[in-house]
């Protein structure tokens, strides 16, 4: 008889979720020492682990597949090292890749009667642990693979917005080329259509992820996709369950960072939402949604200054996170202008000098991005997220000491999980 080639992935335990997904969170940790039969080439095995933080619980999991699966002090610029526990970890790295891909090859101490042995020894995990939480004590972890794919590890942060840019560091400082021994590094976990088709096991329950049904309303004003999930034996088990599988699925349909860009409310339905579809047609929905943003646009409106007089405000939309890792440092500008007409606001030539500076900005590429401008009372505020390492803060206290309609000043403070922005988006 030929082989099943459908895989069973386990989650023997389980963290809820800790927000929506517009900043999609999991508390899991992935163990995989099922049979596959496809195996990675360089590890020799079909194993997946992921690692949370301790102090977490996160839980284990099995498949029998492997995949990728105000003012504020301004600090001062910092050359662009990498953190001492980055390089730390690739140094390590280089030196316990052959064993873990010996181990990976190897297999677990009992493996199943007629099954290659494969997966990672205790040992290994807990040192790759170590090794990533030394980096930060929130970062998670997974290898992934399978024979017509190279084998891979992702360090991410989970959808965590305020872990995006260490994970972004770690992934830079990779080893490249003959260097990499044909392993993929990643930040963020990408997605894995092949894993919609499969059985989900988590904690007592099985679930036949080809059930799964998905609600999607697209809300054009926000660039955003609202998900109701369904599965039948969503009525069987608990929200948390319910919502740790819509997690993972979503993960799986377009990978951890287009679910933080594009995805708004996930919401569990008991019946089968109207118009669901299968959450392989996810990408489809969600490119349609994101088609009309290709470009960078600008909200505006107005409201009072604390004097009582007109603001003006523009926003630029949509701003992901995502597409700008490393910035994690908020800055703001404030330029005063001389001329303005009775309500405090720009004319010209002051109106003209503030587009030229504004230019400016936008020459900084991807070391700085324009989020936010707020004028009134006779100044402008140029709200930016930069790099810190990149050396943009001093070009940035350049552009101020020349402007010459009087003196402009640059306040930054650390905000990786662009808090300072959230209130200016729809």
């Amino acid at each position: 008889m030929a082989a099943s080639t459908r895989k069973v992935i386990v989650l023997r335990a389980y963290a809820p979720p800790t927000r929506h997904c517009d900043a999609v969170s999991r508390d899991v940790r992935v163990e995989d020492r099922g049979r596959c039969p496809r195996r990675a080439r360089a590890c020799g095995g079909s194993r997946k682990v992921t690692e949370r933080a301790p102090e977490r619980e996160p839980a284990d999991a099995t498949t029998r597949k492997r995949r990728q699966v105000g003012i504020f002090r301004r600090p001062r610029d910092t050359p662009a090292a990498v953190p001492p526990a980055i390089a730390e970890f690739w140094d390590w790295w280089g030196q316990a890749r052959p064993t873990i891909e010996a181990s990976l090859a190897a297999g677990p101490e009992q493996p199943e009667p007629g099954v290659p042995g494969e997966g990672l020894s205790a040992d290994t995990i807990e040192e790759l642990s170590r090794r990533v939480r030394k980096i930060h004590s929130e970062l998670q972890w997974e290898i992934g693979g399978s024979d017509d794919r190279a084998p891979s590890l992702t360090v991410t942060g989970g959808g965590d917005p305020e872990l995006r840019g260490v994970a972004e560091r770690w992934f830079r400082a990779a080893p490249s080329g003959a260097a990499a021994g044909g392993w993929r590094f990643h930040p963020a976990r990408q997605a894995d259509p092949e894993m919609l088709s499969q059985d989900l096991v988590l904690g007592d329950h099985e679930f036949d992820l080809e059930y799964v049904r998905l609600g999607m309303r697209a809300d054009t004003d926000r660039a955003r996709v609202h998900i109701s999930a369904y599965h039948p034996d969503f009525l069987f088990v608990s929200e948390e369950q319910q919502l740790q599988v819509a997690l993972h699925v979503l993960d799986w349909a377009l990978g951890e960072d287009d679910v933080a860009r594009w995805i708004g409310e996930v919401s569990i339905a008991i019946e089968t939402p109207i118009d669901s579809l299968p959450p392989s047609m996810l990408p489809a929905v969600v490119e349609q949604v994101a088609e009309p943003f290709g470009e960078p646009a600008w909200l505006t409106g107005e409201g009072r200054t604390p004097r009582g007089h007109p603001k003006r405000l523009g926003a630029r939309f949509p701003l992901h996170r995502q597409d700008y890792p490393l910035c994690d440092l908020h800055v703001a500008i404030t330029v005063p202008y001389a001329n303005s007409n009775p309500d405090r606001l720009p004319v010209e030539p002051s109106a003209g000098a503030l587009r030229a500076f504004e230019k400016k900005l936008a020459k900084l590429g991807d070391r700085a991005v324009l989020a936010v401008r707020e004028t009134g009372d006779g100044l402008r505020v140029f709200h930016l997220y930069a790099d810190p390492d990149s050396g943009v803060i001093g070009e940035l206290d350049q552009l101020a000491a020349a402007w010459t309609e009087g003196k402009a000043k640059v306040a930054s403070t650390n905000d990786p999980g662009w808090r300072a922005f959230a209130p200016y988006q729809p």
